[in-house]
């Protein structure tokens, strides 16, 4: 592996370290849970993908063919971490808002985050 190769997969390897560090930190010190859904979410994803990419950059610069795993991990990663955070935030708005503070939606239905049971439409 050349030198050049070496300091790219190391960068990755910091950046994804750093991306993670601030994610995980994020979590912990911000107040609000709709904020601290961004930080795993945003970051922490990132760091992960950086790490991912890295090891597959590396194995395939060392000749060791494709990294399927790492592929199939970053996909299945990206894929569902937006899912997952668009489903807690959901919970997190039916739980703590009040239907009646709510403006009307324009489309004479409720809001669909607030959508209790099948009935309401």
């Amino acid at each position: 592996m050349t030198a050049l190769a070496e300091w790219l997969v190391a960068a990755l390897l910091v950046m994804g370290g750093s991306f993670g560090l601030i994610g995980s930190y994020g979590l912990l010190k911000l107040k609000q849970p709709m904020q601290r859904l961004h930080a795993p979410t945003k970051a922490t994803t990132m760091g992960v993908g950086a790490a991912l990419v890295a090891s597959a950059l590396g194995l395939a610069l060392l000749g060791q063919g494709t990294a399927w795993q790492e592929i199939l991990v970053s996909v299945f990663l990206f894929l569902t971490a937006p899912v997952s955070a668009l489903y807690l935030a959901k919970t997190h708005l039916l739980r703590t808002l009040d239907r009646r503070e709510l403006p009307p939606s324009g489309t004479g239905a409720p809001w669909a985050t607030l959508s209790r049971d099948p009935g309401d439409s």
